[in-house]
């Protein structure tokens, strides 16, 4: 069920932190892996319905810098996911291109390599990018940033009044794709944790209350009908907007 949607107006970029599989592994008396297994299995619906609508960039918040401080089996299980369940054959059936944001030296050697080996194998695909944001976190990104330009200026590669937005946009671990139209979040909570901070600047925000797991098909196309049912102004007043 398509809730009506323009299909002219599909958010080109959208961005989701995947929240719940923990509380909804927990809920049915589960243990919170079993809610991480099933999470990875709906990133596999989700990012073939959003090739499907004509979405260009999906990204996902995989596991941010801060997970680290989870329970050390929680993290070695979610390290091992990434390593055995990351398939390309979900982006090469699909036409989708694979790409990362976020320091993947701190991962294991096994998921940093297969990390690694589906972007090789999937990067002249064309239909749409699915990018995971893995070790990510935009704090870690900025502050990348700040010291990229420190030392491009004692360099002598650039100077400290041509740092502006363009030179922090482009020196972003995502310069490749365009900022999120839409950013969604499920499980309840009401922040964006860390999340591509300079990127969502404009971006539409979506929470729900729905788990990851249960995010499928028909909640997408709620998230994005009611993206569809706003004015984006950028600044600008609502009349600017509607005379074009």
């Amino acid at each position: 069920m398509d809730f009506e949607l323009d299909r002219n107006n599909i958010p080109q970029s959208i961005a989701i932190i995947m929240d719940g599989n923990g509380r909804w592994a927990q809920e049915r008396g589960l243990p919170r892996s079993s809610g991480h297994i099933q999470g990875v299995e709906n990133v596999t619906t989700i990012t073939s319905e959003c090739a499907r609508l004509g979405v260009k960039y999906l990204t996902m918040y995989t596991f941010s810098t801060e997970n680290w401080n989870r329970p050390e089996a929680e993290v070695a299980m979610l390290m091992h996911l990434v390593k055995d369940k990351l398939e390309d054959e979900i982006f090469m059936k699909n036409d989708i291109r694979f790409r990362y944001i976020g320091d993947l030296e701190r991962l294991p050697a096994p998921a940093r390599q297969r990390v690694l080996e589906c972007m090789e194998k999937t990067k002249n695909n064309k239909r749409m990018t699915a990018v995971t944001a893995l070790n990510y976190s935009s704090r870690w990104e900025l502050t990348k940033v700040v010291r990229d330009a420190v030392r491009e200026a004692q360099d002598g590669l650039v100077k400290p009044e041509d740092i502006n937005e363009e030179y922090v946009t482009n020196h972003l671990t995502t310069n490749f794709m365009p900022d999120p139209d839409l950013l969604i979040r499920t499980g309840g909570e009401l922040r964006i944790s860390n999340y591509l901070l300079w990127q969502c600047a404009y971006s539409e925000f979506y929470f729900c209350d729905t788990y990851w797991p249960d995010f499928h098909e028909e909640e997408l196309h709620k998230a994005i009908a009611a993206y569809q049912q706003r004015q984006r102004r950028f600044g600008m007043t609502g009349e600017q907007v509607t005379q074009g």
